[in-house]
């Protein structure tokens, strides 16, 4: 017979409310450690059966059993797993769980953040003292002859540990629910939480609601003779996630099942990465490549970090490279320690191992894809690229992994490295890359170079404005140039200009400058090889990329800099010539002013939109030559 009172040898007076305080962003931790805790039992049960040390039924379903009580405000975590003897209790509960406790709270006490903490794991059975006013053990333990225990505390010094009538091997663990966290009582916020935290454990999970199972008892025995019987309860968990399975033993259909169902997400992946590592650590997940469905959704990855199983967190960055937190997995890692602080991960070799592995497999993943599967590579660009880009940027090691199968779309209608756009037209513009950042925007320059047999590449998603700063650098003696930002000498008449041509010129420019008036405003003449374009305005490529960065991040602080334009008149067109025509011509001088801004105006409109105020003008000059022009016509 067991009757024992007791103090537990750590001020739980200090302890407690520092361990209330750190936890309270985790509250609902509590049933992952109890829950977690009922597995280890089974786990260590299940190990002796197989040694031939302990013996139990070959029907036996090891099950844990999460029961609501809330009349009796409980909660309640059973397990059919090794149980404990007094002995146990005395040594796991009193003196183990508790200077666990004690331990977490001279190592995190100083610390300013919450988040600094991570997993929480260690704390174990002290965490159920986070929701309740009291907590206690039922226990039997698998040996012969064992008596069963029954422990109890109200989270204060004292204990009280007896005798128990219990008749089945295992644990109880009963939380009597404390006023300010009576959301518990609730089942839907009980699945909730073990399909967050314990989705994927290795034992069968059940959720029952005393309430509604007295109901069903009662609804059965109403029934009619004849009548089928209720189905069996499902678990909440599954037992085998996809990612404990070999790659060469799931399919296709698994692994997109898989998907959706941990991910909520209903487009299906373009592909995935199941990494399967024994050795020199134990690691195993499945990323996926998502399939975007705008531009924004890039910077929406979810990687969820286990441990054995047991859900830790969402998107460490500490164990995931950052640039990966871009894709949607699961990484499973026992190996990981996970009761220490951020800035320890950070500083860990062995984490950083990790790190390195997981950015490699996914490196190997994309060289395979685009040796062995070079259509889908490219389809799947437009998707994967800002990852990719990004990957490049904040890690060395897998730019240097990857840069040889950067691919860019081109005018040509076809994808290409970066090395082989330079080489087909090294003889047009040496190591000058055009690139297009905003194809609608861009249209007329764009239509420039097809109309010359000029090629430009692609790079207009949210990232590339960053990224072609980073190649630049990369690539030395490479220099990038938007197709808004200069005429490339093969869209010119490659014609020395004669004295008549310069006085043509400057005549041209001494016009367009008093009709705009705008001092600032550079003006050139060129005799472009496309005769239908009067004039383009260009914008020069750090100017431009100024007001790139300006335009997506809004930062006011550069929303001054001034922007550095050139009008580039073609000396081609009739309208120019004809405009040459009429520079001495002062019966004309009004038209002639007006056809200059309006020129002005076209090309602007093919570099940005005018401002409102320009536009009405735009607008109004527009009515007034055309009515000009069918008072000519008649």
């Amino acid at each position: 017979m067991i009757q024992e009172r007791g103090s537990i040898s750590v001020n739980t007076a200090d302890i407690f409310p520092i361990i209330r305080k750190w936890l309270y962003s985790d509250k609902d931790i509590f049933l992952r450690e109890l829950v977690s805790n009922g597995c280890d039992a089974i786990a260590k049960m299940k190990r002796l059966v197989s040694l031939g040390e302990a013996e139990a039924d070959a029907e036996e379903q090891y099950q844990i059993h999460v029961i609501l009580d809330k009349k009796k405000k409980t909660i309640q975590v059973a397990d059919n797993g090794i149980g404990m003897t007094a002995e146990e209790v005395k040594k796991y509960i009193n003196q183990v769980a508790f200077s666990g406790a004690r331990e977490f709270l001279e190592k995190y006490k100083d610390q300013n953040e919450a988040s600094q903490i991570i997993g929480h794991f260690g704390l174990g059975f002290y965490s159920a003292f986070m929701v309740s006013d009291k907590v206690e053990i039922d226990t039997l333990s698998w040996q012969a002859g064992a008596e069963a225990v029954k422990w109890s505390s109200d989270g204060g010094p004292e204990y009280e540990m007896s005798s128990s009538d219990r008749r089945e091997r295992g644990t109880v663990v009963t939380l009597h629910i404390a006023e300010d966290s009576k959301e518990f009582l609730d089942k839907f916020e009980l699945r909730k939480i073990l399909e967050k935290y314990c989705a994927f454990l290795p034992v069968e999970i059940y959720l029952e609601d005393t309430e509604e199972e007295k109901k069903k008892k009662t609804e059965t025995k109403d029934k009619k003779d004849g009548e089928d019987g209720e189905k069996a309860p499902k678990p909440i968990n599954d037992t085998h996630p996809l990612w404990l399975k070999k790659p060469s033993e799931c399919t296709e259909e698994e692994y997109k099942e898989f998907y959706g169902k941990v991910f909520m997400d209903f487009q299906e992946p373009l592909f995935w990465i199941h990494l399967n590592v024994d050795y020199p650590f134990n690691l195993k997940g499945i990323l996926y490549f998502p399939r975007l469905r705008n531009e924004f959704d890039s910077l929406e990855g979810q990687i969820k970090l286990y441990n054995n199983q047991v859900f830790v967190a969402d998107n460490i960055k500490e164990v995931i490279p950052e640039f990966l937190l871009l894709l949607k997995g699961v990484i499973d890692c026992p190996d990981l320690p996970l009761n220490v602080s951020r800035s320890f991960l950070q500083n860990d070799g062995f984490v950083r191992k990790i790190s390195d592995h997981i950015s490699k497999k996914v490196a190997d993943k994309l060289n395979s894809l685009y040796k062995t599967e070079k259509e889908n590579y490219e389809k799947y660009w437009d998707d994967i690229n800002p990852f990719i880009k990004f990957g490049c940027m904040r890690d060395d090691k897998f730019h240097e992994r990857v840069k040889d199968i950067l691919i860019f779309k081109s005018t040509n209608g076809e994808y290409t490295l970066l090395k082989d756009y330079l080489d087909r037209n090294k003889d047009k513009h040496k190591d000058q890359v055009f690139y297009i950042s905003d194809e609608k925007q861009q249209a007329q320059y764009i239509r420039m170079f097809k109309e010359n047999d000029l090629e430009a590449l692609y790079l207009d998603s949210l990232i590339d404005s960053h990224f072609i700063n980073f190649l630049e650098m990369k690539e030395s003696g490479t220099r990038f140039i938007g197709v808004d930002s200069d005429i490339s000498d093969a869209l010119k008449e490659k014609t020395e200009p004669d004295k008549e041509d310069k006085q043509l010129q400057e005549a041209l420019e001494n016009m367009f400058r008093n009709s705009l008036n705008n001092k600032e405003l550079k003006i050139k003449v060129e005799a472009l090889r496309t005769s239908d374009i009067p004039a383009v305005v260009l914008l020069a490529e750090h100017s431009r990329r100024m007001q790139e960065m300006t335009r997506r991040f809004g930062n006011p602080g550069i929303g001054g800099f001034p922007l550095e334009q050139t009008l580039v008149l073609n000396s081609k067109n009739n309208l120019i010539a004809r405009l040459a025509e009429l520079k001495n011509r002062e019966d004309r001088k009004e038209e002639t002013e007006m056809i200059c801004r309006h020129v002005y105006d076209l090309a602007m409109l093919n570099h940005k939109p005018l401002e409102p105020g320009d536009m009405a003008e735009f607008v109004k000059r527009s009515n007034k030559l055309l009515t000009r022009l069918a008072e000519l016509e008649s």
